[in-house]
């Protein structure tokens, strides 16, 4: 870090960082942002900006319309920003929350964290998803190879093994699932408008909560065991379980459930049985649910 920084107060430096984190990942960053976030005085927040514009050699600017400061095109972070620390400030807050409460800064959905994408194209698309914008993408797939798209993104989720972006592919004209650590660059595209059909109000398979009812896998020599681990309780003998539709089929992936209706996989890793596998009827993701075989299939 530059010398200046060496005789900030670790109080202030808290507030410098905080500063960068907004604008780097979320787009923009405002003086009631950190009066809310500090609880300190507008004069205060405005000397905080005012210095964290000075050592970072303008990182920031003023933007005259929304009175918030956003990215300079020169941008350059001072502050370290490991992967596993900014997806955790924003799906749990950057420190915010009374009492052990917390609330994600945009809309996170995470089972498990296992492996990190690169930060320099994790903050555009985490900026769109907060400003409602479009990204520009170099993609990788098994299928296509490396190809360059745009996309809306709209939330970041976790399926227990990586983390993904569910977004509006323009290229293929519907919601997908974009895996972080495939994508080679991103760029925000401020100036493009997103369209009605585009918005996640308009994801059906996002907004779809499907209810799981998961009980012992009925070839368990010792189901009590697996009530136990499980948490699944003596009274209502199974375990209930919401997911969004987009996700219920990783889920049911990662926790090896057997979604057969007559319960014919076997296997040491099979503990839980789907009891009620027709509450996975439409639900794209099922193709990854262990042994569900849709009625279209039959």
């Amino acid at each position: 870090m530059e010398a200046p920084l060496d005789r900030i107060s670790h109080a202030q430096m808290e507030r410098l960082a905080y500063i960068e984190f907004r604008a780097y990942f979320l787009g923009e960053i405002t003086r009631s942002d950190i009066i809310k976030r500090f609880g300190i005085a507008t004069a205060a927040a405005t000397r905080d900006l005012a210095l964290y514009r000075s050592v970072s050699n303008d990182n920031i600017e003023l933007d005259s319309r929304t009175k918030s400061y956003v990215l300079a095109k020169s941008f350059r972070p001072i502050f370290e920003h490991p992967a596993d620390r900014v997806l955790s400030a924003l799906s749990q807050g950057f420190g915010e929350g009374i009492g052990g409460q917390s609330r994600s800064l945009i809309p996170c959905e995470i089972p498990r964290q296992l492996n990190y994408p690169d930060v320099s194209v994790l903050a555009p698309i985490t900026q769109a998803i907060h400003r409602k914008k479009i990204v520009r993408i170099a993609y990788h797939s098994f299928s296509s190879g490396r190809s360059e798209r745009d996309m809306v993104p709209l939330a970041l989720a976790n399926n227990g093994l990586r983390w993904h972006v569910r977004a509006f592919d323009r290229k293929r004209s519907r919601f997908l699932d974009f895996v972080l650590t495939r994508i080679e660059a991103s760029e925000l595209q401020p100036e493009c408008r997103v369209e009605e059909h585009e918005e996640v109000a308009s994801d059906i398979q996002w907004s779809r909560i499907v209810e799981l009812e998961l009980i012992p896998h009925p070839k368990e020599r010792h189901p009590e065991i697996v009530a136990m681990d499980y948490g699944i309780s003596k009274e209502e003998r199974l375990l209930k379980v919401r997911v969004r539709a987009a996700l219920a089929g990783y889920f049911l992936r990662q926790w090896s459930v057997d979604c057969s209706e007559d319960h014919c996989l076997d296997g040491p890793e099979i503990r839980l049985w789907l009891r009620n596998p027709l509450s996975l009827y439409g639900v794209e993701s099922s193709n990854l649910a262990p042994g569900y075989v849709s009625r279209e299939n039959k």
